[in-house]
């Protein structure tokens, strides 16, 4: 036992003794032994692992480990530009895949038809983005370029829908031979650059207030709009902010501006409207629409309004004076009935079976002479009130369809139609609060004019023969003829302020116009509650 201790003790000696050695055998080796372990299993170039802890190299080897490259601000952009494209790519594919599917992304194929997935996008979109213009005032950048991409996308489907043509192709031999290639349908091709160019006048439209500091607005809250409290209590625009003008009124120049951009707007709501128009009454009428309708005109229209119609004479000012189109839901029941009596005597007009259920004994001729009176009351109540919404047969054109293109026509058109009619609001608002102040300045004049007359003329009048005065005379209203009239109406405005009021459409009196789209009376997705 005592000889097996002393040989384990003799054992530990010589290890420790090797250990010793290690360490103090060249006295170079100053690096740990981590250094060391880490340099012995470090690759060399050709693959081969070689010690680089000689004795011969100190400390400085750490700097021999690659530092990290620096990345330039051109290279920074460049990545964060392809992350921005990843990223816009994978947002498109998953709204087309929506728009695919029809809006149902649980694939259960209860989906809408791409024409009214296409239509409703465009709606949605418009909403969204205009839907916060509540002011005169350019559009932040940001929702900027998200209409403008989004648009893009939309646009983009268009580009497959073509049509064959014929075209002439030079062969090898120098032959000319006639070939059939595709090109964008002619619709397409000519109202969407139309449509983008009006989309873009708006924009700029808005973009000119950039720098405007002649009118701003107050909140509803606010204490500055206390004094019109009253105005607006019947209001229907109570969720926008109130216009206010400086205390004198706008200048000529702001109010020319002003007028300039009024102008500009309306030309770009009449094209709007020309081209919706012009695409509604090119759509299918649907088969549920027909079924739906009676058997003739005079149960459509009612009997008052038949005999007004088919008179000997008829006047259609004379037959919408006549009519009550004090509300908004009157004009558009007036609206159903005369589109409803058009459809049916063109169908009756086309029939050439006199046993069908369509078939009637009143004579061609005066059945043309009908439907060419409604068209005309149509026409004159489009033209007054272009703020109705879709009638029964716009919603059902626009529900049934099944043509891309014209789906996105109507969709596109219509969205520029109802935000040029919000920026004209928008402008008409501004001149309103305008008109007002100077009304406004203008009846205090007068009043402290007459309140107030100059003391020289009533010692001039005094010291007359009484005899030759008169009561103008005493009171100091010695005006010119100019003054005279203005004191005859003290309320009265120049023309200049609103020099088109006769040309701009009739208003319509106590009407309600947060209108709703086809999209909630289908129950559908949710679209902008008004067209303007």
């Amino acid at each position: 036992m005592v000889r097996a201790g002393e040989q384990e003790q003799e054992g530990y000696k010589a290890k420790l003794f090797n250990l010793r050695g290690i360490f103090e055998g060249s006295g170079r080796h100053t690096k740990s032994l981590s250094i060391d372990t880490a340099s012995v299993l470090e690759p060399t170039e050709d693959g081969a692992a070689s010690s680089r802890s000689q004795g011969s190299k100190p400390l400085n080897d750490l700097d021999k480990i690659p530092k990290a490259r620096v990345i330039s601000k051109e290279e920074m952009a460049a990545k964060e530009a392809k992350e921005k494209l990843l990223q816009d790519m994978e947002q498109m594919k998953e709204r087309f895949a929506k728009l695919l599917l029809g809006e149902d992304m649980s694939g259960g194929g209860k989906g809408v038809s791409s024409a009214l997935a296409l239509s409703n996008a465009f709606t949605n979109l418009a909403a969204s983005i205009y839907g916060e213009q509540k002011r005169l005032e350019p559009m932040p950048a940001e929702r900027k370029a998200k209409w403008r991409k989004e648009i893009d996308w939309l646009l983009s489907v268009t580009d497959y829908v073509v049509e064959m043509v014929p075209s002439q192709q030079k062969s090898k031999d120098g032959s000319n031979m006639e070939i059939m290639t595709t090109r964008q349908r002619t619709d397409l091709h000519m109202n969407i650059p139309a449509l983008r160019k009006l989309d873009a006048m708006l924009i700029e439209c808005l973009d000119n207030f950039k720098d405007q500091n002649e009118f701003y607005y107050v909140s509803k809250d606010s204490d500055d709009s206390d004094q019109d409290s009253v105005k607006r209590n019947n209001d229907d625009k109570w969720w926008l902010p109130t216009p206010k003008v400086p205390a004198e009124g706008l200048s000529d120049m702001a109010r020319k501006f002003l007028q300039y951009q009024k102008d500009c707007v309306n030309q770009v709501l009449k094209a709007a409207m020309a081209i919706n128009a012009q695409i509604l009454t090119e759509m299918e009428i649907p088969e549920s629409y027909i079924d739906s309708l009676p058997k003739n005109g005079r149960a459509s229209l009612g009997d008052s309004i038949y005999r007004s119609i088919t008179v000997e004479f008829f006047d259609p000012d004379q037959f919408l004076s006549t009519m009550d189109l004090s509300s908004e839901h009157k004009i558009l029941d007036l609206k159903n009935r005369i589109e409803a009596s058009i459809v049916i005597w063109k169908r009756k007009m086309n029939q050439k079976d006199g046993k069908s259920a369509w078939g009637s004994a009143v004579s061609l001729e005066k059945r043309e002479l009908f439907e060419e009176r409604a068209e005309t009351i149509l026409l004159l109540l489009k033209h007054r009130f272009p703020g109705l919404p879709q009638s029964a047969l716009d919603i059902s054109k626009i529900q049934f369809n099944r043509d891309v293109g014209q789906a996105v026509l109507e969709s596109y058109s219509r969205i520029l139609e109802s935000l040029a009619f919000t920026v004209l609001s928008r402008i008409d608002d501004v001149l309103q609060a305008d008109h007002q102040i100077q009304s406004q300045n203008l009846s205090r004049r007068s009043l402290s004019s007459v309140s107030r007359p100059p003391k020289e003329e009533i010692d001039k009048g005094s010291a007359e023969a009484p005899g030759s005065m008169t009561l103008s005379d005493f009171m100091g209203w010695g005006f010119d003829q100019g003054d005279l009239d203005i004191q005859t109406d003290p309320l009265a405005i120049s023309d200049d302020v609103y020099k088109d009021d006769e040309a701009k459409p009739q208003k319509l009196p106590m009407v309600v116009t947060n209108k709703k789209s086809y999209l909630e009376n289908l129950g559908v997705m949710r679209s902008p509650t008004s067209r303007h």
